[in-house]
Protein backbone atom coordinates (compact mmCIF):
# COMPACT_ATOMS: atom_id res chain seq x y z
CA UNK A 1 0.00 0.00 0.00
CA UNK A 2 1.04 3.41 -1.21
CA UNK A 3 0.38 6.26 1.45
CA UNK A 4 -0.33 9.78 -0.42
CA UNK A 5 -1.24 12.81 1.26
CA UNK A 6 -2.52 15.94 -0.95
CA UNK A 7 -2.21 19.29 0.54
CA UNK A 8 -4.21 21.86 -1.08
CA UNK A 9 -3.04 25.72 -1.70
CA UNK A 10 -3.84 29.67 -0.67
CA UNK A 11 -7.03 30.45 -0.02
CA UNK A 12 -9.11 26.69 -0.69
CA UNK A 13 -9.22 23.92 1.66
CA UNK A 14 -8.83 20.00 1.28
CA UNK A 15 -12.36 19.47 -1.15
CA UNK A 16 -10.41 20.78 -4.66
CA UNK A 17 -8.87 16.94 -4.10
CA UNK A 18 -12.45 15.37 -4.88
CA UNK A 19 -12.64 15.40 -8.65
CA UNK A 20 -9.63 13.14 -8.95
CA UNK A 21 -11.45 10.61 -6.17
CA UNK A 22 -12.72 8.14 -8.97
CA UNK A 23 -9.25 8.12 -10.28
CA UNK A 24 -6.88 6.29 -8.08
CA UNK A 25 -5.84 2.82 -8.76
CA UNK A 26 -5.85 -0.36 -5.84
CA UNK A 27 -2.95 0.24 -4.13
CA UNK A 28 -2.98 3.46 -2.91
CA UNK A 29 -4.19 5.07 0.05
CA UNK A 30 -5.04 8.89 -0.35
CA UNK A 31 -5.75 11.04 2.18
CA UNK A 32 -6.23 14.71 1.84
CA UNK A 33 -6.06 16.92 5.42
CA UNK A 34 -6.86 20.41 5.98
CA UNK A 35 -4.30 22.87 6.72
CA UNK A 36 -4.71 24.50 10.59
CA UNK A 37 -7.59 27.24 9.81
CA UNK A 38 -8.98 25.84 7.19
CA UNK A 39 -11.81 23.41 6.02
CA UNK A 40 -12.46 21.21 8.85
CA UNK A 41 -9.93 22.30 10.62
CA UNK A 42 -11.41 26.47 10.29
CA UNK A 43 -12.01 27.15 14.27
CA UNK A 44 -8.28 26.20 14.70
CA UNK A 45 -5.86 29.44 14.98
CA UNK A 46 -3.52 29.15 12.15
CA UNK A 47 0.49 28.54 13.11
CA UNK A 48 2.30 31.84 12.44
CA UNK A 49 6.35 29.63 12.60
CA UNK A 50 7.19 26.65 10.77
CA UNK A 51 7.59 24.96 14.03
CA UNK A 52 4.44 25.32 15.38
CA UNK A 53 2.88 24.23 11.92
CA UNK A 54 4.92 21.05 11.78
CA UNK A 55 3.47 20.30 15.38
CA UNK A 56 0.35 20.54 13.99
CA UNK A 57 0.55 18.23 11.03
CA UNK A 58 2.68 16.07 12.31
CA UNK A 59 0.10 13.20 12.59
CA UNK A 60 -1.12 14.57 8.84
CA UNK A 61 2.12 14.23 7.03
CA UNK A 62 3.67 10.72 7.75
CA UNK A 63 7.12 9.63 6.84
CA UNK A 64 5.83 6.69 5.46
CA UNK A 65 3.90 8.65 2.59
CA UNK A 66 4.38 10.50 -0.71
CA UNK A 67 3.35 14.12 0.04
CA UNK A 68 1.85 15.96 -2.55
CA UNK A 69 1.70 19.80 -2.19
CA UNK A 70 -0.27 22.05 -4.52
CA UNK A 71 0.64 25.84 -4.82
CA UNK A 72 1.00 27.19 -1.39
CA UNK A 73 0.56 23.80 -0.24
CA UNK A 74 3.88 22.95 -1.84
CA UNK A 75 6.15 25.80 -0.33
CA UNK A 76 4.58 24.77 3.18
CA UNK A 77 5.41 21.09 2.24
CA UNK A 78 8.88 21.73 1.10
CA UNK A 79 9.70 24.14 4.06
CA UNK A 80 8.64 21.41 6.51
CA UNK A 81 11.30 19.11 5.23
CA UNK A 82 14.02 20.54 8.21
CA UNK A 83 10.87 20.45 10.27
CA UNK A 84 9.41 16.84 10.08
CA UNK A 85 10.86 13.38 9.37
CA UNK A 86 10.99 13.15 5.57
CA UNK A 87 8.76 11.46 3.78
CA UNK A 88 9.40 8.86 0.82
CA UNK A 89 9.04 11.58 -1.44
CA UNK A 90 8.12 15.06 -2.03
CA UNK A 91 6.02 16.08 -5.52
CA UNK A 92 5.43 19.38 -5.91
CA UNK A 93 2.35 20.22 -8.15
CA UNK A 94 2.20 23.76 -9.97
CA UNK A 95 5.10 24.55 -7.07
CA UNK A 96 8.55 26.39 -7.95
CA UNK A 97 11.25 27.08 -5.37
CA UNK A 98 9.24 30.58 -4.49
CA UNK A 99 5.80 31.96 -5.57
CA UNK A 100 6.97 34.90 -6.66
CA UNK A 101 9.78 34.65 -10.37
CA UNK A 102 10.32 38.03 -12.65
CA UNK A 103 8.59 35.26 -15.63
CA UNK A 104 5.41 34.36 -12.92
CA UNK A 105 4.56 36.25 -10.86
CA UNK A 106 6.21 39.04 -10.07
CA UNK A 107 7.13 40.56 -6.23
CA UNK A 108 5.08 44.02 -7.26
CA UNK A 109 2.16 41.80 -8.66
CA UNK A 110 2.06 39.89 -5.65
CA UNK A 111 2.27 43.44 -3.03
CA UNK A 112 -0.71 44.88 -5.26
CA UNK A 113 -2.77 42.04 -4.51
CA UNK A 114 -1.97 42.05 -0.84
CA UNK A 115 -2.91 45.66 -1.06
CA UNK A 116 -6.30 44.43 -2.39
CA UNK A 117 -6.45 41.82 -0.09
CA UNK A 118 -6.26 44.78 2.80
CA UNK A 119 -8.91 46.87 1.57
CA UNK A 120 -12.20 43.72 0.83
CA UNK A 121 -10.37 40.92 1.89
CA UNK A 122 -13.42 38.29 0.13
CA UNK A 123 -13.64 40.36 -3.33
CA UNK A 124 -9.98 39.72 -3.88
CA UNK A 125 -10.44 35.76 -2.55
CA UNK A 126 -12.70 35.81 -5.79
CA UNK A 127 -10.44 37.47 -7.85
CA UNK A 128 -7.45 34.88 -7.36
CA UNK A 129 -10.20 31.85 -7.87
CA UNK A 130 -10.64 33.18 -11.21
CA UNK A 131 -6.79 34.55 -12.05
CA UNK A 132 -5.25 31.01 -11.12
CA UNK A 133 -7.90 29.28 -13.70
CA UNK A 134 -6.60 31.50 -16.93
CA UNK A 135 -4.50 28.93 -18.24
CA UNK A 136 -6.84 26.31 -17.96
CA UNK A 137 -9.03 25.26 -20.78
CA UNK A 138 -12.27 25.88 -19.64
CA UNK A 139 -11.90 28.87 -16.98
CA UNK A 140 -15.87 29.56 -16.52
CA UNK A 141 -16.44 26.24 -16.31
CA UNK A 142 -13.54 25.27 -13.92
CA UNK A 143 -14.55 27.85 -11.47
CA UNK A 144 -18.18 26.83 -11.57
CA UNK A 145 -16.89 23.23 -10.03
CA UNK A 146 -14.68 25.10 -7.65
CA UNK A 147 -17.36 27.22 -6.15
CA UNK A 148 -19.28 24.37 -6.26
CA UNK A 149 -17.01 22.25 -4.02
CA UNK A 150 -16.16 25.26 -1.90
CA UNK A 151 -19.54 27.35 -2.06
CA UNK A 152 -19.05 31.62 -2.37
CA UNK A 153 -16.50 32.40 0.43
CA UNK A 154 -13.61 30.45 1.90
CA UNK A 155 -13.49 28.44 4.65
CA UNK A 156 -10.62 30.16 6.20
CA UNK A 157 -10.57 33.55 7.89
CA UNK A 158 -9.25 36.65 7.04
CA UNK A 159 -6.58 36.23 9.85
CA UNK A 160 -5.76 33.01 7.99
CA UNK A 161 -5.37 34.16 4.09
CA UNK A 162 -3.72 37.34 4.87
CA UNK A 163 -1.12 34.73 6.98
CA UNK A 164 -0.58 32.18 4.13
CA UNK A 165 0.12 35.83 1.72
CA UNK A 166 2.94 36.33 4.14
CA UNK A 167 3.76 32.70 3.48
CA UNK A 168 3.64 33.01 -0.71
CA UNK A 169 5.90 36.42 0.03
CA UNK A 170 8.55 34.88 1.95
CA UNK A 171 9.06 31.34 1.65
CA UNK A 172 11.68 30.16 -0.48
CA UNK A 173 12.57 26.24 -1.10
CA UNK A 174 15.71 27.20 -2.55
CA UNK A 175 18.16 25.57 0.44
CA UNK A 176 15.22 22.67 1.08
CA UNK A 177 15.22 21.56 -2.58
CA UNK A 178 18.87 22.18 -3.27
CA UNK A 179 20.02 18.77 -0.95
CA UNK A 180 16.70 17.08 -0.30
CA UNK A 181 16.38 14.45 2.23
CA UNK A 182 14.10 12.74 0.29
CA UNK A 183 13.31 12.68 -3.78
CA UNK A 184 11.44 15.50 -5.08
CA UNK A 185 9.63 15.63 -8.34
CA UNK A 186 7.77 18.51 -10.02
CA UNK A 187 4.71 18.52 -11.60
CA UNK A 188 3.27 21.60 -13.80
CA UNK A 189 1.02 22.46 -15.74
CA UNK A 190 2.12 23.71 -19.71
CA UNK A 191 -0.06 27.17 -19.57
CA UNK A 192 0.34 27.63 -15.71
CA UNK A 193 0.21 31.30 -15.18
CA UNK A 194 1.44 31.49 -11.88
CA UNK A 195 4.74 29.77 -12.96
CA UNK A 196 7.54 30.99 -14.67
CA UNK A 197 8.91 29.53 -17.94
CA UNK A 198 12.14 29.20 -16.08
CA UNK A 199 10.04 26.99 -13.36
CA UNK A 200 8.41 25.46 -15.82
CA UNK A 201 12.04 23.88 -17.45
CA UNK A 202 12.39 21.99 -14.59
CA UNK A 203 9.52 20.38 -14.40
CA UNK A 204 9.93 16.07 -14.30
CA UNK A 205 6.01 16.40 -15.87
CA UNK A 206 3.80 18.94 -17.84
CA UNK A 207 0.21 18.78 -18.15
CA UNK A 208 -0.33 19.51 -21.78
CA UNK A 209 -3.24 22.24 -22.03
CA UNK A 210 -3.51 22.94 -18.24
CA UNK A 211 -3.04 25.91 -15.77
CA UNK A 212 -2.87 25.61 -12.33
CA UNK A 213 -5.97 23.71 -11.43
CA UNK A 214 -5.83 20.80 -13.45
CA UNK A 215 -7.55 18.91 -10.83
CA UNK A 216 -10.74 20.95 -11.81
CA UNK A 217 -10.26 20.73 -15.41
CA UNK A 218 -8.54 17.21 -16.00
CA UNK A 219 -8.51 15.20 -12.45
CA UNK A 220 -7.65 11.52 -15.03
CA UNK A 221 -4.49 13.70 -16.43
CA UNK A 222 -3.57 14.93 -12.97
CA UNK A 223 -4.04 11.25 -11.30
CA UNK A 224 -2.52 9.85 -13.76
CA UNK A 225 0.75 11.66 -13.87
CA UNK A 226 1.31 11.66 -9.99
CA UNK A 227 0.57 7.85 -10.53
CA UNK A 228 3.65 7.93 -13.13
CA UNK A 229 5.79 10.18 -10.69
CA UNK A 230 4.70 7.59 -7.98
CA UNK A 231 6.34 4.75 -9.79
CA UNK A 232 9.47 6.39 -10.19
CA UNK A 233 10.16 7.63 -6.04
CA UNK A 234 7.44 4.64 -4.65
CA UNK A 235 6.49 1.81 -6.60
CA UNK A 236 2.71 0.36 -6.78
CA UNK A 237 1.83 -2.99 -6.91
CA UNK A 238 0.97 -4.30 -10.57
CA UNK A 239 -2.71 -4.03 -10.12
CA UNK A 240 -2.11 -0.46 -9.95
CA UNK A 241 -1.59 -0.59 -13.24
CA UNK A 242 -2.27 3.15 -15.53
CA UNK A 243 -2.54 4.16 -18.50
CA UNK A 244 -2.23 7.83 -19.37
Amino acid sequence: MTKLVLLSGWGIDARVWQPLAPYWPPGIEVNTPDWPGYGNRAGEAAPTTLPELASAMRHELPSDAVWVGWSLGGLLAGALLEHLPAPRALILVGTGYRFCSEDGVTPAELATFRRAFERDPQATWRHFLRWQLQGEPSPRLALRRLLDLLGRHPSASNDTLALGLDQLAQLDLSRQLGAPPCPVRRLFGERDRLIGKTARREADRLLADNGHCPMLTRPDALASHLIMLLRDVAPLPDDGEVVI
